[in-house]
């Protein structure tokens, strides 16, 4: 286990080291002058120059690379010209409404997704058929055309929820973002739905639950214990990829609904090419999503001994 967990970490740094890397290229080479966007309308040629003292943009690449990585290891994340603030500051105020509407979908999609995965496996084939038209259906639905049909219906015609804004307060935060949990849980419930009835479906076909309903075991022990069980896994791995994938979509949610969040940080500071505030929420949304995923790889290895197994191989 310790050997596993130091593994996880070297990958989770190396990781992240690879993804800043390829970021900072990628930004370094985008269009446009770094200190011009640093400096605002109209800088003089002196202001430039101080810019491009301070910020190290006459160094070779590598060497602005290691400037601004040696600055982030100890806590400083820069300044954006953009709104005017440290990227702490702008992180600290904005990284609350996207954890509680990534936990708001995440819910959503354990509730209805993995719940009504299961339940269409239970009922028969005319339930799996039905799940997956409307799975398929809610896959297919971009995440702000389902964002419009429920700020239409839900906050313009019956007057429901609030159509713009993140609340104040833990119960109006959560008052708000119902709308954006769902329009963010609906295509990424519909896979977790769908892989969910398959799963349950094959294990209720396999021969050991025919063998234990053979024994005459009663069948909640049999759903209970052979068949969700031995589904779990594969549905555990499915809905942690799921997840952290609802940090890259909560920008799409947060546009639509006004959420004040770190994906429409990241929307906002990539059209205006704020360099500190791209890099760093961007370097959020990788850590997020190799953490997510390799803690939901822990517990799977934990409850599933075919996996441990596979691991000492």
């Amino acid at each position: 286990m310790l050997f596993s967990f130091t593994r996880r970490c070297t990958g989770l740094v190396l990781t992240l080291l690879v993804a800043s890397f390829l970021i900072y290229s990628a930004l370094v080479v985008a269009p446009g002058d770094p200190a011009q966007l640093l400096a605002g309308r109209n800088p003089t040629p002196e202001t430039l120059a101080l810019i491009r003292e301070k910020y190290h943009l006459d160094d070779p690449f590598l060497v602005q690379y290691w400037h601004w990585l040696s600055a982030v290891m100890t806590g400083d994340l820069g300044y954006s010209p953009t709104f005017r603030a440290d990227v702490t500051t702008l992180i600290s105020q904005r990284y609350l409404s996207t954890v509680l509407l990534v936990a708001y979908a995440s819910t959503l999609i354990g509730v209805f997704g993995i719940g009504g995965g299961v339940a269409a496996a239970l009922m028969g084939k005319g339930a799996r058929s039905t799940l997956a038209g409307l799975s398929a259906a809610a896959m297919g639905t971009p995440t702000f055309a389902i964002a419009l049909v429920l700020i239409t219906t839900f906050a313009r015609n019956l007057d429901w929820f609030p159509i713009y804004g993140s609340g104040s307060g833990l119960l109006d935060r959560l008052w708000h973002l119902t709308l954006p949990a769902f329009a963010l849980a609906l295509a990424f419930g519909g896979y977790v739905a769908r892989v969910t009835s398959t799963a349950v479906s094959a294990e209720l076909g396999s021969e050991h639950v025919a063998v234990a309903r053979i024994r005459g075991v009663p069948e909640r022990i049999i759903v209970r214990k052979h068949v969700l069980n031995n589904a779990l896994p594969p549905i555990l791995t499915i809905a942690g990829l799921t997840i952290a994938g609802l940090l890259a979509g909560s920008a799409v949610a947060e546009q639509a609904f006004g959420v004040n969040g770190l994906g429409s940080l990241l929307v906002i500071s990539a059209q205006r090419q704020d360099m500190s505030v791209l890099l760093v929420t961007s370097l959020i949304v990788v850590t997020a999503f190799v953490t997510i995923n390799g803690a939901v790889d822990a517990v799977v290895q934990v409850i599933d001994p075919r996996a441990r197994a596979r691991r000492t191989k």
